[in-house]
C-alpha cells in the first residue's frame, strides 16, 4: 500500500532495451515513480540539475564515462542513494565490490528476458533494493522478460516451512564447548560485515553468514574478505565443515542450512523457493541453527530492509540460543534488526564496532 510520497527513481543505462524493463519493473510497485531514464551519466547529470532522485540504479560499463567513475563523483559531491546494476559475471562481480565500497547501497542483476520466473523474482528484488536503498543512511565519501502492463499482485510471501521444519522442544544439541554463530544481513551488510570480520582473531568460533546478494556475487566478496580479515572466509559449498576459524558466506541465488553428523556441524546448499522474499534467507539459516544447534549458536541480525531473519531468530533464542541485533545508530537500514526486536528476538541490542567483541567473548565461553 502506498504511503505519503512515492520514491522517485532515476534509471542509467546504454541499453533502451534495458532502461525500458527496469521502468516497467519499478512503475509496477505503488511506492515508486520512474522520474526519467538516462543513456549515460552525463545525460543523467542534465537531468538531476532539474530534479534530485531519490535514488539512481546505475549500470557499470557505459559509454563516456562509466558507472563506477559517476558513482563517485556522486558520492563525493553530492550524496544520492544509488543501487548499481550489473549482468552475471564474475568480473562485473569484482567491479561492483569496488562500486559497494565506494558507496553504493546495494547492487542487482540485470533482468534477462528468458524466464517469467526470473522476471517475476527480479521484480521483487529490484523493488526491495530501490525501497531500502531509498531508506539508507547516506555519506559523503572522501578518497575511498519485460514487465509491463497492469501490476500484478505480489507474489505469496513464503516462510521457512517451505524448506525446513520448525525445530521441536528438546531436538537441538545441549550445551557444549563449540559456538557456532549465524549471521543474517542485507541492504548496508557488505561492508558491516567487513568492519566484522576484520576484527576477529584467527582462532575465533566458526561462522555461517547469509548476505543478500545475487548468484556469482557472493564468491567475489569472500574472496575480498578473505584477503582482508584472519579468518578463513569463503563461499560455502554444499557438505563445508564449520570450523573454528573459518567464516562460511551463503551462495547467492542458494539457501544455505546448518546441519549436524554428532558433534560435527556442517552446511546444506540447495535450491529452492523465495523464503521471506529471499534467496538465501536469513530465515532458513536461522531455523536450522535453532533446529540442529540450539544453545551452542549465537544469531546475530545485522542492517538491512525488510523482516527475514526477524521470526528465524525468535527461534533460535526460544531454542536457547544467544540472540543479537545491530542497534540502528549504525544500520544502513535499520529494518531487519527493527523486526527482530520488536519479536522480542533479541536478548541483546549492539553497535556494529561492538558485534566482533561479542562473539569472541561468547566463543571463549
Amino acid at each position: 500500500m502506498t504511503t505519503g510520497r512515492k520514491i522517485r527513481a532515476l534509471i542509467v543505462d546504454d541499453s533502451a532495451s534495458v532502461r525500458q524493463t527496469m521502468a516497467d519493473i519499478l512503475s509496477s510497485d505503488p511506492d515508486i515513480e520512474v522520474m526519467g531514464t538516462a543513456s549515460d551519466p552525463f545525460a543523467a547529470a542534465r537531468r538531476m540539475q532539474e530534479e534530485i532522485p531519490d535514488v539512481i540504479t546505475l549500470d557499470v560499463e557505459m559509454p563516456r564515462m562509466d558507472g563506477i567513475a559517476f558513482l563517485r563523483r556522486i558520492m563525493t559531491q553530492r550524496p544520492i542513494p544509488v543501487v548499481m546494476c550489473s549482468s552475471l559475471t564474475e568480473e562485473g562481480s569484482d567491479t561492483l565490490l569496488q562500486a559497494l565500497e565506494a558507496g553504493a547501497v546495494d547492487v542487482i542483476l540485470k533482468p534477462r528476458v528468458d524466464t517469467t520466473q526470473f522476471l517475476q523474482e527480479s521484480k521483487v528484488r529490484i523493488c526491495d533494493a530501490v525501497k531500502a536503498a531509498a531508506g539508507a543512511r547516506i555519506m559523503r565519501v572522501r578518497d575511498r522478460g519485460a514487465v509491463s502492463g497492469r501490476p500484478r499482485a505480489p507474489e505469496k510471501k513464503l516462510n521457512a516451512d517451505v524448506i525446513l521444519a520448525a525445530a521441536t522442544a528438546g531436538q537441538a544439541m545441549a550445551r557444549t564447548t563449540e559456538t557456532v554463530v549465524c549471521i543474517g544481513a542485507s541492504t548496508g551488510g557488505t561492508e558491516s560485515l567487513r568492519v566484522v570480520l576484520e576484527a576477529l582473531p584467527a582462532n575465533s568460533p566458526g561462522i555461517v553468514i547469509v548476505q543478500h546478494m545475487p548468484e556469482k556475487f557472493t564468491a567475489a566478496f569472500a574472496r575480498r574478505l578473505d584477503g582482508l580479515c584472519d579468518v578463513e572466509v569463503k563461499e560455502a559449498a554444499d557438505g563445508d565443515t564449520v570450523l573454528r576459524g573459518r567464516v562460511l558466506i551463503a551462495p547467492g541465488d542458494k539457501h544455505m542450512l546448518l546441519q549436524r553428523s554428532g558433534a560435527r556441524y556442517h552446511v546444506a546448499v540447495k535450491d529452492g523457493p523465495l523464503v521471506s522474499r529471499h534467496r538465501p534467507s536469513v530465515d532458513v539459516l536461522f531455523r536450522s541453527a535453532a533446529r540442529f544447534a540450539g544453545a551452542n549458536a549465537v544469531g546475530i541480525i545485522m542492517t538491512g530492509m525488510g523482516d527475514d531473519g526477524a521470526k528465524g531468530l525468535s527461534e533460535m533464542k526460544q531454542a536457547g540460543a544467544f540472540t543479537i541485533a545491530q542497534d540502528e545508530a549504525t544500520s544502513v537500514v535499520f529494518g531487519m534488526p527493527k523486526e527482530a526486536i520488536a519479536l522480542g528476538a533479541a536478548a541483546a541490542v549492539l553497535p556494529l564496532e561492538a558485534l566482533s567483541g561479542e562473539i569472541v567473548r561468547i566463543g571463549l565461553r
